[in-house]
């Protein structure tokens, strides 16, 4: 079976094909990331938030650990090498929440602190008979800043 690598990753020695770390928002696709990323820091200095750090070959990556992305542009402003492009009204990336069985309401825990961080509104919580309420996530409002993600004290949400 062929696995689909770009030529940085190659040259990195990453052939596993594993899911490439969430870039900067509004990256380019990962291999022409890779190819005009200089790898210069800049984007990860100018952000505000500390959402950014250089992982796997000194590229930069987000870290959601304890930050969330305000969409600032910053990092769009700080690159030099155009392999971070903000364009119109192009969303700055696909990525949305997703909340896992680890999640406290689900065992009977009352917990709402994502719905609280999630300044888009996109986590709710619905009540249930016989439980705690439970919650839902509207992927159509969520921005993918990874608010709740740092927030969630059990790390029951994964951003993908």
């Amino acid at each position: 079976m062929a696995v689909s690598i770009s030529r940085a990753q190659f040259l990195r020695g990453d052939v596993r094909g594993e899911r490439a770390p969430v870039r900067p928002p509004w990256a380019l696709p990962e291999a022409l990331f890779t190819d005009r990323c200089s790898r210069c820091g800049d984007c990860i200095d100018a952000c505000p938030e500390h959402l950014l750090a250089a992982r796997g070959g000194g590229y930069p990556a987000v870290d959601f650990d304890g930050a969330a992305c305000t969409f600032c542009g910053q990092c769009v402003g700080a690159c030099r090498d155009s392999a971070l492009l903000r364009e119109g009204t192009a969303r700055p990336w696909t990525l949305h929440a997703y909340i896992t069985e680890r999640c406290l309401a689900r065992d009977t825990t009352v917990c709402t602190t994502c719905a609280e961080y999630c300044e888009a509104q996109a986590i709710s919580f619905v009540p249930r008979v016989g439980t705690v309420a439970q919650p839902m996530l509207d992927r159509e409002c969520c921005t993918g800043c990874g608010a709740c993600y740092a927030a969630c004290p059990v790390r029951a949400i994964t951003m993908r």
